[in-house]
């Protein structure tokens, strides 16, 4: 099974993160998630992060710090996800592709139904 190269931004919003809902048609529907997606051909890590994020929500971020990186297999696919955190800069919040958003304080972010690769993230985040 080959593995799918994907980036992801945990966005800082001043005290509160942003966590974004998949839509019923994606895979892994209606599991939270971080924003971000799969790296094209040629591109960096941090390059990926920002497009998709702008992509998938119209907004800027300033990336920061690498966290480190989960290789999750699920049933139909495996995927190495890159997480970065990240600062908002500017922009209209738009969901393009999610069902919904929330701003979470960084402690709450458990109460969430996590896709299972996001879930060491919020781990790592909530050590930090």
């Amino acid at each position: 099974m080959k593995t799918i190269l994907v980036t992801c931004a945990i966005i800082h919003f001043d005290e509160k993160v942003l966590a974004v809902q998949r839509s019923k048609s994606m895979k892994l529907p209606l599991k939270w998630e971080f924003a971000g997606g799969k790296i094209e051909k040629g591109e960096s890590e941090i390059d990926c992060v920002k497009r998709e994020v702008f992509e998938e929500l119209n907004i800027h971020i300033k990336v920061n710090n690498r966290l480190t990186p989960v290789t999750h297999t699920y049933p139909d696919f495996k995927i190495k996800l890159i997480p970065f955190t990240a600062d908002y800069i500017s922009g209209d919040l738009q969901l393009k592709e999610h069902a919904d958003a929330v701003l979470v304080e960084k402690q709450h972010l458990l109460d969430l139904d996590w896709a299972a690769a996001d879930v060491p993230i919020v781990k790592e985040l909530l050590a930090l």
